[in-house]
């Protein structure tokens, strides 16, 4: 007999990995829903889920249950597709709790599945090992849904159920409880019915899609704002700013809703004068998926139209943080086709889509000019790199600088960003992406304050060979908030780091790596790095970097 760590007597054969349990029927479950990974850390409270996707399907073992979370967060943003995270309970759980966060935001479609104390144990207080008084609770908290396997045979109805919240938009991740018990003794072949239930797709009244047609008619200076909830359009986005003669601004998540190499591509330049300008010339606006945040529109002193339209699936979002003509509830998978087909004519002025185009020029025109050494750096990763690879962004001041904005996306898979802020998310996340994506190398920017977070993670790329072109911008610390503390005249406090040894770490887990001091070095690095299908470390030496880039001093509301 074996005993387990909750003190219970288990048999061997319970704990093998070839008899049919719950893992046999996630597998199914996976493989109905087009998934073929998943990405965890190993435990023995998920060890026949673990054992069945690494006999059947794919497991990569990360190093941290956060990374988990964000790799498979980086998968399904960069194929479209369910991403899958393992972990265990307790603590484990709550070590994905953050990158759960940063799902949610995002709007992005992960299943995390994590384990659970024996089912009668729960709530019990007993002090079995991993016990969480209010697991499911903190679940909720950091999940779009979270749900419980109580019973052995629920197994298949409730993984079937967060597959069809998932579908459901607005997208968000789900997280399933599942107890090491009900893992162990759920059998395929005992498993409830499954009540085949479609997601549901809300598709607006018509009435409202009329009214917003004859406004948006009437514009001879028509703007569109396309954010998160835009990201799943499609080109029906792009033919409506056609027809309409519309410029497309975005927010950075609704990035690559139209290729931003588009004519009527504004990208995610509000903040910039002569986009500011622009918008204050639109005599229309049409917002979709946006809830036109504080930080995009300079606290909301942005002058929008006052004809404005705004599309959205959250009732409550509409007219919220600025006025509007007509709001349409609905999916805008839905909603944008419906007004391209209810727009007919159009007749804008006659210059300006000329307008447009020239604000979008002049915006990223004043970028570059502070930006320095980074401008041909940003011209060396968009030249290299195949117009379809992956751009994956850590919270890092390149990153929020001008990988936010000038380095053009061109598809929203394409772009990959810590949408709640959190440091240290991009390297697990790049993995993602390269798993789901091993067409096309993945860039992952980060700096090394970031990388620190989860330097173990380096073991993945060792081990699983993705190809990811991991740049870490040096500048041995936490940068932002160093020119934060510079600019407020006070002395510099917990920003200064030690950094390892960028070239013997890689070193140690067997990946190439290259320092560069200069936008002609890393350009020869990054052609190589692309050519060669490993991953590979370029470290860019921020400090050596001529002509300096401005220090970037992000504004901070104090009270």
């Amino acid at each position: 007999m074996h005993t387990s760590t909750e003190g219970q007597q288990v048999s061997p054969e319970q704990l093998g990995s070839t008899g049919p349990n719950g893992g046999d029927i996630l597998v199914q479950v996976m493989r109905d829903a087009g998934v073929d990974v998943a990405f965890g850390v190993i435990s023995i409270h998920n060890l026949p889920l673990v054992q069945a996707v690494d006999r059947e399907l794919r497991f990569v073992p990360v190093r941290h249950e956060a990374a988990a979370v964000n790799a498979a967060d980086g998968y399904a943003r960069a194929t479209g597709r369910i991403g899958v995270a393992l972990t265990s309970t307790g603590t484990g759980a709550g070590n994905a709790a953050g990158s759960m966060l940063e799902a949610l935001t995002a709007q992005s479609r992960v299943l995390h599945v994590t384990g659970n104390i024996n089912a009668d144990l729960i709530g019990e207080h007993r002090g079995a090992y991993h016990e969480v008084p209010r697991q499911l609770a903190m679940l909720q908290a950091v999940s779009q849904h979270a749900l419980r396997i109580d019973t052995a045979r629920q197994a298949r109805a409730v993984l079937t159920e967060a597959l069809r919240l998932l579908d459901n938009a607005p997208h968000g991740p789900v997280s399933i409880d599942w107890p090491i018990d009900l893992q162990y003794t759920a059998d395929p072949d005992a498993q409830n019915k499954v009540e085949d239930r479609s997601p549901t797709v809300r598709t607006g009244a018509q009435r409202d899609i009329e009214r917003a047609a004859r406004l948006m008619r009437e514009a001879r200076r028509p703007l569109i704002w396309a954010g998160g909830g835009a990201r799943r359009v499609g080109t029906p986005l792009a033919a409506l700013a056609e027809a309409w003669g519309a410029g497309v601004l975005t927010g950075t998540n609704g990035r690559g809703s139209v290729p931003e190499d588009h004519p009527l591509g504004v990208g995610n330049f509000a903040g910039d004068d002569a986009v500011a300008a622009l918008v204050a010339e639109a005599d229309c606006l049409l917002t979709i998926g946006s809830h036109l945040r504080p930080s995009e529109t300079g606290n909301g002193s942005l002058p929008l139209p006052e004809a404005h339209v705004q599309v959205d699936l959250d009732e409550d979002a509409l007219g919220r943080n600025f006025p509007i003509r007509v709001g349409i509830q609905a999916d805008a998978t839905v909603a944008v086709p419906a007004l391209l087909d209810a727009l007919g004519s159009s007749d804008t002025d006659g210059d300006w889509a000329q307008r447009v185009a020239g604000a979008a020029a002049s915006a990223r025109a004043t970028l570059r000019e502070t930006i320095g050494a980074y401008a041909p750096i940003c011209d060396s990763l968009r030249k290299r790199l195949p117009r379809r690879s992956p751009i994956v962004r850590d919270v890092t001041i390149p990153g929020s600088s001008w990988g936010n904005r000038l380095l053009a996306v061109h598809d929203p898979a394409d772009n990959v960003f810590a949408a709640g802020g959190g440091i240290g998310q991009g390297l697990a996340m790049a993995v993602g992406a390269a798993v789901g994506r091993p067409d096309v190398p993945v860039v992952a920017m980060v700096g090394d304050g970031g990388l620190a977070v989860h330097l173990g993670e380096l073991g993945v790329l060792a081990a699983e060979r993705p190809h990811v072109v991991l740049v870490v911008f040096n500048d041995g610390g936490y940068g932002v908030l160093r020119n934060m503390q510079a600019a407020a005249g006070d002395p510099t406090h917990a920003v200064d780091l030690a950094t390892p040894d960028l070239k013997r770490l890689a070193g140690a887990y067997g990946l190439k790596h290259t320092r560069v001091g200069d936008p002609e070095g890393f350009d020869l690095a990054l052609k190589k790095a692309v050519k060669k299908a490993r991953p590979m470390l370029i470290e860019v030496d921020v400090n050596a970097l001529e002509p300096a880039p401005a220090d970037l001093v992000p504004p901070a509301e104090v009270p």
